[in-house]
């Protein structure tokens, strides 16, 4: 339908949110390779494993059983005792009642800052941070307020202290950290929390990557801290990440069981509740005994991590940032590429870097701008190892064909 631009009018809070930049990059490599060119999409949020055959197989069962009506507000009982019991294995006590299911973490992180955020009320966000924050926050009437970190991307408590004001509400944390891949040890995370503490703030703690830690440090829930930080923190989490479930849309948060009423509440007049084939899935993994398969998995992917690690050490202009040692990101500072060309292009920018790298390799990966890492690209080492492999082959051959600017 063809009507003027100036017909209706959107709100200010609406009108100012782009599109997910990761979203559109990934539909656009897909775009591509649907219409037959050999792209190697490095851009994509999920894993190129298949969705664990417990949940495939439950969801079909839930469809075969018509198990496909509506499910309480928060999910269904057996899926809420599932999650707790899936969390308290970091050491936390939720119970079903602090649980709420949500179509997806993204979902849950929206309603969790609509329940927690007055209008200004402004939330603490580490860079590098996933793309998606500042926008949940700003659509939930909050203010997000960037912390920059050190050189190891790990922000430290003084630096927390220093953003902190009046109207301070939230602490917002991410480990292992998209897009990243940082991982916050246990000492680390209890210093920022008793920042937190010191000046009486909720923490929200997004676990989504909880299972993709390779090595040193271990994961750690930071509502497993202690009592005190259990109680004034809700934890995100979900099914997408660890049994490759993106597209079942099964997400959740934990806390308090006060808020988790309130963000029920809020899920009963916005979602109703999260897909009813999609939970009886969720629930197939999580009751399964995947330890065998998810450890394979794990292993296959920190092979894959360690290939892409090494592969840029050794690609000119480029160099790994921090210590990516979980989810499956890491940020590769390309400044050393500014300034140089190719053909008659000048790379001023990541931005640049990026668009070029997908023009002339045809390899696929994120600007950091708005990740809050403005100088760095974000790689995810997901695909099939050969398929990483030809990626990495390319990448190297394209900044070694790179020239010095034009006297």
């Amino acid at each position: 339908m063809t009507t003027p631009s100036t017909a209706i009018r959107l709100a200010h809070r609406v009108a100012q949110v782009p599109p997910s930049a990761t979203a559109a990059l990934d539909a656009h490599a897909k775009a591509l390779l649907a219409d037959g060119v050999d792209v190697i999409n490095l851009t994509s949020g999920e894993p190129a494993f298949p969705t664990v055959t417990p949940a495939a197989e439950a969801g079909a069962t839930a469809i075969a059983e018509d198990f496909t009506r509506y499910t309480p507000a928060a999910g269904t009982p057996e899926l809420r005792t599932a999650v707790a019991g899936h969390l308290n294995r970091h050491g936390t006590g939720y119970t079903a009642a602090d649980i709420v299911v949500a179509a997806g973490a993204k979902q849950a992180l929206a309603h969790t800052f609509t329940a927690l955020l007055e209008p200004g009320d402004e939330v603490l966000v580490p860079a590098p941070y996933w793309v998606s924050y500042p926008h949940l926050i700003t659509l939930a009437g909050g203010v997000p307020v960037t912390v920059q970190p050190g050189e190891d991307l790990k922000v430290t408590p003084d630096q927390l202290r220093a953003a902190i004001t009046p109207r301070t509400r939230v602490l917002l944390l991410n480990s292992p950290a998209n897009p990243s891949g940082i991982v916050y040890s246990r000492a680390e995370l209890a210093a920022l929390a008793e920042v937190a503490v010191e000046h009486d703030l909720v923490i929200v703690s997004d676990e989504i990557c909880d299972h993709w830690v390779f090595g040193e440090p271990a994961f750690t829930s930071t509502a497993a801290l202690s009592t005190e930080i259990a109680g004034r923190t809700v934890t995100i989490g979900g099914v997408s990440k660890t049994f490759a479930m993106t597209g079942w849309r099964i997400g959740w948060l934990a806390a308090t069981t006060p808020v988790a009423a309130a963000v029920a509440a809020l899920q009963s007049h916005t979602a109703s509740a999260p897909s009813s084939v999609s939970q009886r899935a969720a629930l197939g993994a999580l009751a399964a005994d995947l330890d065998e398969e998810l450890t394979h998995r794990r292993n296959e992917l920190d092979a894959r991590r360690i290939t892409t690690i090494e592969a840029i050490s050794k690609t000119s202009g480029l160099t790994v940032a921090g210590d990516p040692t979980g989810a499956f990101f890491l940020l590769a500072d390309v400044s050393g590429t500014y300034g140089l060309r190719h053909g008659d292009r000048t790379i001023r920018s990541a931005a640049d870097f990026a668009e070029l790298l997908l023009a002339e390799a045809r390899v696929a990966v994120v600007p950091g701008a708005d990740f809050g890492a403005p100088d760095h690209v974000r790689i995810s080492y997901t695909v099939p190892a050969d398929r990483l492999a030809e990626a990495l082959t390319r990448l190297r051959g394209f900044a070694d064909d790179l020239t010095a600017p034009r006297s």
